[in-house]
Formats: structure tokens, sequence, C-alpha cells
């Protein structure tokens, strides 16, 4: 059984908005801090965004700051991360991840438990 289901990527044209979900697994969502990667093409995968497990924290990547955020919905145990002005650099795969610990970290071996990754294309 899959602990973190995404959904929402698809394509969208520069400037637009876009939301994934992520369903998170009820033993994961509880007591795991939750974030946010993306990959390019060629490209390292890339720290985006995390949440505290109690949601009162929230880190976000140098290049989507003041564009994307994240929060959690606790009673439908899922991550959300909402996209705004989209730019064509944004086009990656997108990983909801699932980290054991209280503390929010942007390396990607930090966290334990992944998605499969929705597209996120942005091209106009």
């Amino acid at each position: 059984q899959a602990q973190l289901v995404e959904s929402g990527g698809r394509s969208v044209k520069p400037g637009d908005s876009l939301r994934l979900s992520c369903e998170v697994a009820p033993g994961i969502f509880n007591f795991y801090v939750l974030g946010w990667f993306r990959q390019a093409p060629g490209k390292e995968r890339e720290f985006v965004a995390a949440i505290s497990w109690g949601g009162g924290s929230t880190d976000y990547g140098d290049s989507v700051k003041g564009r994307f955020s994240i929060r959690r919905d606790n009673a439908k145990e899922a991550v959300y991360l909402q996209m705004v002005d989209l730019r064509p650099e944004d086009t990656a795969v997108y990983y909801c991840a699932a980290r054991d610990a209280y503390s929010i970290r942007q390396s990607r071996q930090d966290y334990d438990y992944w998605g499969q990754g929705p597209q996120v294309t942005v091209a106009s």
C-alpha cells in the first residue's frame, strides 16, 4: 500500500496557478514532517517546501519563496502545495516526502518515504 499518493500535476502556462495534493497514510501523517521536492530532467532533486508535524513551522527553497505555499489538512490527512506565478523553470516531477522527525530538513537524504511524483509542465 502506497504511503504517499500525489495528484494535481498537469501542463499550465506561465503565470498560472496550480495546487498539488498528497494523501498521506495515517501512521505517517500524524508524526512526520511532510515536504515537497522536485526534479527536472538532468538535474538533482531539489527541496521545494516542508511543514512540521504540527503545522506551525514551514520552510521553502529559495527559488519558490513568495510563490509557493505548503499546508497540511489534519482532517483529510493530506498536504498541499499551492503554486502561483508559475514559470517554465518550475517544470519538473514533484515528489511528496515524509520525514520521521520533528525538525524540518532540506536534504532529500533526511526523508524516509516518497510518493511517485506527478509531472508539472509550465510552457506557453
